[in-house]
């Protein structure tokens, strides 16, 4: 009995590639082999764009404020707090206006008619009370009401003023009408009188002559 012998032929050998960065981190066998290359570094952000925009600065820091005392504190030389009820009112910038209503009503009084009052009214009656003291600084004797008799007496003036001035406007406007009406008369008057005396027509009459002399012609006629 006879045995077949059967024969397999090897496959050709694969090729195998290795990494030039394996043969980077290897020692160099001889003076022929190429030389390593070290790794590339990453490129920055502001290499791979260009345009990006640059976040924004931050802002600059508010400058510092001060904060002075109000007037009505300064001069009544206090520590004005952060609620003063008369810092809104008595700016430190005009310290001449709480001067004049402290030194006629006083401070304490000042405070508490604000306090009294809502908050919404408060520099209606601030300004109140400065009038009032300046006028009672320029009159000791009437005050306000001085100033409130005078400018009386200037309305009244006037009304008696304005009251003459209608008078006269509607005399004025009567003789203007007067004046209109005769005119009008002494128009119609003198077309009358023109038409008057104008000519009349001139008639005629020697043909009703010739007929009365025809007439006494033919009279023995009829004797």
């Amino acid at each position: 009995m006879d045995y077949k012998v059967k024969t397999t032929t090897a496959s050709p050998p694969i090729p195998f590639h290795v990494p030039t960065t394996m043969l980077s981190n290897s020692p160099p066998s001889s003076s022929s082999s190429p030389p390593s290359q070290s790794p590339t570094p990453f490129p920055s952000p502001s290499q791979c764009s260009p345009t990006a925009p640059l976040p924004p600065s931050p802002p600059p820091p508010p400058p510092p404020v001060v904060v002075s005392p109000c007037a009505a504190c300064k001069i009544l030389r206090r520590r004005c707090v952060e609620k003063c009820v008369l810092a809104p009112y008595f700016p430190p910038t005009d310290p001449l206006k709480f001067t004049i209503a402290h030194r006629v009503f006083g401070a304490s009084n000042i405070i508490k008619f604000l306090q009294e009052l809502p908050e919404s009214q408060r520099a209606d009656a601030v300004s109140s009370m400065v009038y009032e003291a300046n006028a009672r600084i320029r009159d000791p004797v009437y005050g306000c009401a001085g100033a409130i008799c005078q400018l009386q007496k200037q309305v009244s003036e006037l009304q008696a003023q304005l009251a003459k001035a209608q008078a006269e406007l509607v005399n004025m406007q009567c003789q203007q009408a007067n004046l209109v009406a005769l005119i009008c008369m002494e128009m119609s008057q003198s077309q009358q009188e023109q038409h008057m005396l104008q000519p009349q027509p001139h008639v005629d009459m020697s043909c009703f002559l010739e007929d009365n002399s025809f007439g006494s012609a033919w009279e023995p006629l009829w004797t």
